[in-house]
């Protein structure tokens, strides 16, 4: 069985590498840093390093296993592109997504500088997603190195959102998720700061999805924003391929 997700735009969540290491704010309460530290203590073996990265080979081919069709967060507890993952590596995961193509592969990475450093030594099939994490508008330069990736989909993951975030360049984006921080550090989001990136969206005809207000756990204040809850996801093509 995939390891389903309590995330609200996947359906399951794949770990071919755990563990990862800070380089931005938005790294500060990471809550995959919490997670792996809590499994280690239950005495999880694939946990037994805690968040030190490693590598988990064993997981490479667990995709071609789940029969039926779904959305697969890639390395949930971990960073593909982090620069202690082998390129060789990441082209075996890339060739076990490319083969496995009734899922569709959400791909979210920090390293977006790595990403197009590869870009050329990876295959792009249409069910591989590609994705960036912004948390402020410091960090917003991560979403023109994505521009240059070949990816079908590619997507802004503005979570935890820790400050405002003016002038996203939409153009060539066909998706936006956002969110607020959770866990017992959690750091303030604004509405007026959600309502900026979602106006943006429907100015660019991006897809908008708000995950979450945050709070104590991820679900504590809830998904409504102005008497809704924005589930749009990309619109420009079909979102889960069947079999041929």
């Amino acid at each position: 069985m995939a390891d389903k997700s309590g995330i609200e735009w996947t359906d399951a969540t794949w770990n071919p590498v755990t563990g990862c290491t800070k380089i931005s704010p938005g790294c500060k309460n990471c809550y995959a840093e919490r997670l792996a530290h809590r499994l280690q203590a239950m005495g999880t073996h694939r946990y037994r390093n805690a968040f030190k990265l490693t590598l988990q080979a064993d997981q490479i081919e667990l995709p071609l296993k789940w029969k039926q069709p779904r959305k697969i967060f890639v390395n949930s507890m971990s960073d593909l592109f982090h620069k202690d993952v082998p390129v060789e590596y990441i082209q075996k995961v890339f060739a076990v997504m490319q083969k496995a193509r009734w899922h569709v592969f959400q791909i979210l990475t920090k390293r977006a500088d790595r990403v197009e450093k590869v870009v050329a030594q990876l295959p792009w099939p249409k069910n591989v997603w590609q994705g960036v994490s912004v948390e402020n508008q410091a960090y917003v330069s991560r979403i023109e190195h994505l521009r240059n990736v070949p990816a079908a989909v590619r997507f802004v993951s503005v979570e935890p959102l820790i400050g405002p975030i003016q002038g996203l360049p939409l153009e060539g984006i066909h998706w936006v998720i956002v969110g607020g921080e959770s866990g017992p550090n959690r750091r303030p989001i604004k509405e007026e700061w959600v309502l900026e990136i979602k106006d943006q969206c429907l100015k660019a005809g991006t897809g908008f999805f708000f995950k979450q207000w945050g709070g104590r756990t991820p679900k504590a204040g809830g998904r409504v924003l102005q008497g809704r809850v924005w589930d749009e996801m990309p619109s420009n093509l079909t979102l889960m391929p069947q079999y041929s």
